[in-house]
């Protein structure tokens, strides 16, 4: 690892690698310059310099409206949302040692919409019941999912091929509550569960904000356990870990950091299993990465959101969309490298 040691007048030394740190300071103010440009787009065009004095204060009562009101939150549950998914997916891909092993592809998002679906669906639920439909769906996949991968351990690709098989049945119940739903709710229900970021406002910031500010700190917080966990787990045993509770902790982290997500911007597809590998790519540094993985995330998401609004002419695409054919893309290029690695 490429780094320096940074040491204490008490003695403790930290030790800092200068690639990785830079590539997270680079990702985030990528995710801020387009947070800023995503504020300026809309019918009401701003440039960059009318945003950030509306942020600070100086815009006009109508600016001030449409920054604070209509485009801020949405910005915010951008940020959030990837920063959650980039995390989970790190944490989920460094659990099962396995770079397929993220929350999209082990049936955890489409936990959580059977969760949502079926609030919305069968009890016309608002903001906050959907919300705990999220919760409970993630967890009740997550905890069924890791009971029937576990056997004597939690083995990569027996986790993978277990959540592949829940997601599967998840989307066929998903697609059944679709066919139980009246005109408005079903509409609704379609939106939401191509992953979109359209009209959201202050009531889904809010406990995004305060599932990311208490988990996001707890998962970073056992970063260099996560890390042990990657050598398996006799090495992490060796070197003093409490494996079981140390990957419940986390991997409950990451379910619930992902129903979040999910419950403000539906299931975004493919977010969680890009940006770890992105990151790591980026930084060239072995584990899993959390921090990078984070701005990663924001800035993917961010980044598809403003495509999706200025690439397509008048057809304005949600965000999950566009994800969903990059990391499609993605996905397909991953499965032959590891067929060729004789991974799979």
């Amino acid at each position: 690892m490429r780094g320096s040691v940074l040491r204490t007048r008490g003695g403790l030394s930290v030790r800092l690698d200068t690639r990785a740190a830079g590539v997270v300071l680079l990702l985030a103010a990528l995710a801020a310059v387009l947070a800023v440009a995503l504020i300026g787009t809309g019918d009401y065009p701003m440039s960059p310099g009318e945003v950030l004095s509306t942020l600070t204060g100086g815009g006009t009562a109508a600016q001030e409206f449409i920054v604070n009101d209509v485009r801020l939150p949405r910005v915010l549950v951008g940020l959030l949302v990837g920063a959650a998914l980039g995390i989970a997916g790190a944490v989920f891909q460094s659990v099962s040692r396995n770079p397929l092993g993220s929350p999209d592809v082990i049936g955890l998002g489409q936990g959580s919409a059977a969760g949502a679906l079926t609030v919305i669906v069968l009890f016309h639920g608002g903001t906050y019941a959907v919300t705990g439909g999220a919760f409970a769906g993630a967890l009740a996949t997550g905890t069924a999912v890791y009971l029937l991968a576990w056997k004597r351990g939690i083995h990569g690709y027996r986790l993978v091929l277990v959540g592949i098989g829940a997601a599967a049945v998840l989307g066929a119940v998903n697609g059944y509550l679709l066919t139980r739903a009246d005109y408005v709710d079903a509409a609704r229900a379609v939106v939401w569960l191509t992953g979109s970021l359209d009209g959201r406002d202050w009531t889904q910031v809010r406990p995004l904000l305060i599932t990311c500010a208490v988990l996001v700190p707890l998962v970073l917080g056992r970063g260099r356990a996560l890390r042990m966990l990657e050598m398996g787990d006799d090495a992490a045993y060796a070197l003093g870990v409490r494996v079981e509770r140390t990957r419940l902790v986390l991997m409950l982290a990451a379910v619930l950091l992902t129903a979040a997500a999910t419950a403000a911007a539906g299931p975004v597809a493919f977010v969680a299993l890009t940006a770890p590998q992105l990151a790591r790519r980026l930084t060239r540094s072995a584990g899993p990465n959390l921090p990078a993985a984070a701005c990663m995330g924001a800035t993917l998401l961010i980044g598809a959101d403003w495509a999706a609004q200025r690439l397509f002419g008048d057809r304005l695409l949600p965000a999950g969309v566009v994800t969903g054919m990059l990391g499609g893309g993605y996905l397909l290029w991953l499965l032959v490298n590891e067929r060729k690695a004789g991974r799979i």
